[in-house]
């Protein structure tokens, strides 16, 4: 499939919603990612000043929660977007592959936490669970990143620090939530097996990436 080039947030949106899977990055299939379909002046640049602009980056929040849609790390790890028509079918799968988490193990107080506290950003989240300390950050971003790749926890927002001037500033920290606080228990319910959700969203993939091969699309779904 060849897709359009993107100039807008509302035309991202569109594509998100008729694609249904879009990874935000680098995705390993060859133009298949919002950086590499948008306009020239929508990507990364560099000022003379140190400063930087990245429309693309800014457009995230806004699709999240206008469109809405599901932000996360889903990709093989990598973040990406999938509208809410194709969640219940991702979702149905994913966790068939990795099963609600025992209450009592580290993702399991992650889930409870979240549920208890209501969203929160990654860094209250790690201290609202105890992982204080040297090297306590990426053991705990590990944890998050598994949860992502198994639809428990999504991105809810992003959230900005604010300078002196109440200007945002900075990459911004995702609020994360679960997807059924957001959108209720039914959004994340499919009235198909596992397997038949699996094949359907292979399906999709061949559809919008003809060229790509079976095996690049295995590895960005499973």
């Amino acid at each position: 499939m060849h897709f359009p080039r993107i100039g807008s947030v509302v035309e991202m949106m569109e594509l998100i919603n008729d694609i249904g899977f879009l990874p935000l990055l680098d995705s390993g299939i060859y133009g298949y990612s919002a950086e590499e379909i948008v306009d020239e002046d929508c990507r990364y640049v560099n000022f003379p000043d140190g400063g930087w602009d990245w429309p693309l980056w800014k457009w995230k929040g806004q699709i999240v929660t206008e469109m809405p849609c599901m932000y996360g790390k889903f990709f093989n790890k990598k973040a990406g977007f999938i509208s809410k028509e194709w969640w219940p079918d991702f979702c149905n799968y994913r966790r068939s592959k990795f099963p609600y988490p025992n209450e009592d193990s580290i993702e399991g107080t992650i889930i409870d936490t979240l549920r208890t506290s209501g969203s929160l950003i990654t860094r209250q989240l790690r201290a609202a669970c105890g992982f204080n300390g040297k090297g306590m950050r990426s053991k705990f971003d590990g944890y998050i990143t598994r949860l992502e790749m198994a639809t428990y926890i999504v991105t809810e927002d992003f959230v900005y620090p604010r300078d002196k001037h109440n200007r945002e500033y900075g990459w911004g920290w995702s609020l994360l939530n679960t997807p059924e606080e957001l959108y209720g228990k039914e959004a994340c319910q499919c009235d198909r097996s596992a397997e038949e959700s699996f094949q359907r969203i292979v399906g999709q993939f061949k559809k919008i990436l003809p060229n790509a091969t079976e095996t690049q699309i295995l590895r960005c779904i499973s």
